[in-house]
């Protein structure tokens, strides 16, 4: 089973008047990626937010957002000190007067202005509203994890009809071989005609050459590894957890074994596969990068 780095909960509660929304929103990336937006009631308990986030999420770029909506619109969030309102007037007043400043001004305007004027309540922490935010973050995070793994599964299908298709290439390689080396054969067997050294050349020492020549050419090792890569591959897909960077690691040797194919093989019929291969593992590689 794998899951995507792609996710989203919501969740919300209300607490004394006040509604409580957590939102979580993750995206892909290769460490852990936290940003916080939250309420400043709760902001002195964001580390152990963020640690209960990591816990459950483990990596990719995620985006927290704690925010309250008043469901009492007519609660009072700021308030205005009205001797220090009336102290600034007065004394704006007199300055005005004092320099027999002519022109027109609104003197509120500018007291409202005036530091410590106006002040917003500060938010005390609601020990109840806390308790209970803790269990929606725990929700929240649930909702995250299911949504990977929904689009995980979808991810998975993909990955195993990619890897079956490059198994696929791999087994269509095998009726051109007797051909490729037949072909190396003649080509060898042409060039000493035309250098009309075929007279001289103890025809089994030709072979002996002939054969270890052919070895180095040969790409059973190359198949037999890849096979078995897209197998463990395809083993790994199937765990119990989500494996994102093993199957990285996994891909990159396929990838390493099928460019040796292609570098040993100038038939052009396997070389169409080799592409054919090369591109289905660059598509892997995309989805790879999605998941956790």
């Amino acid at each position: 089973m794998i899951k995507s780095m792609t996710g989203f909960g919501k969740t919300s509660t209300v607490v004394s008047g006040k509604m409580i929304v957590i939102e979580i929103k993750t995206l892909n990336s290769k460490q852990l990626d936290i940003s916080t937006r939250i309420m400043p009631a709760y902001r002195e308990k964001e580390l152990e937010i963020r640690n209960w986030v990591a816990q459950s999420l483990e990596r990719g770029k995620i985006e927290v957002s704690i925010y309250q909506d008043k469901i009492n619109s007519a609660e009072q969030t700021v308030e205005i000190n009205f001797d220090l309102a009336k102290e600034y007037y007065q004394q704006l007043k007199n300055l005005s007067q004092f320099l027999n400043n002519e022109v027109q001004s609104d003197l509120l305007i500018q007291v409202l202005r005036m530091p410590d004027v106006i002040t917003a309540q500060k938010e005390e922490l609601d020990e109840e509203c806390w308790i209970l935010l803790k269990d929606k973050i725990s929700e929240t995070c649930n909702l995250v994890n299911q949504f990977r793994v929904e689009e995980g599964a979808v991810l998975q299908k993909d990955l195993t009809q990619r890897v079956h298709l490059i198994m696929e290439f791999l087994n269509a390689i095998d009726p051109f071989e007797n051909e490729r080396m037949q072909q190396i054969r003649n080509k060898l067997n042409e060039a000493l005609q035309v250098a009309d050294l075929s007279r001289v050349v103890d025809p089994n020492r030709f072979e002996q050459e002939m054969i270890y020549y052919l070895e180095k050419w040969d790409i059973t090792e190359e198949k037999v590894r890849l096979k078995k890569h897209c197998n463990y591959f395809l083993d790994t897909l199937n765990a119990a957890e989500s494996q994102g960077k093993k199957l990285g690691f996994i891909t990159q040797e396929m990838g390493r074994e099928i460019n040796t194919i292609g570098s040993k093989c100038n038939l052009f019929e396997i070389q169409q596969l080799v592409v054919q291969m090369k591109e289905e593992v660059e598509k892997i590689k995309e989805q790879l990068a999605n998941i956790l």
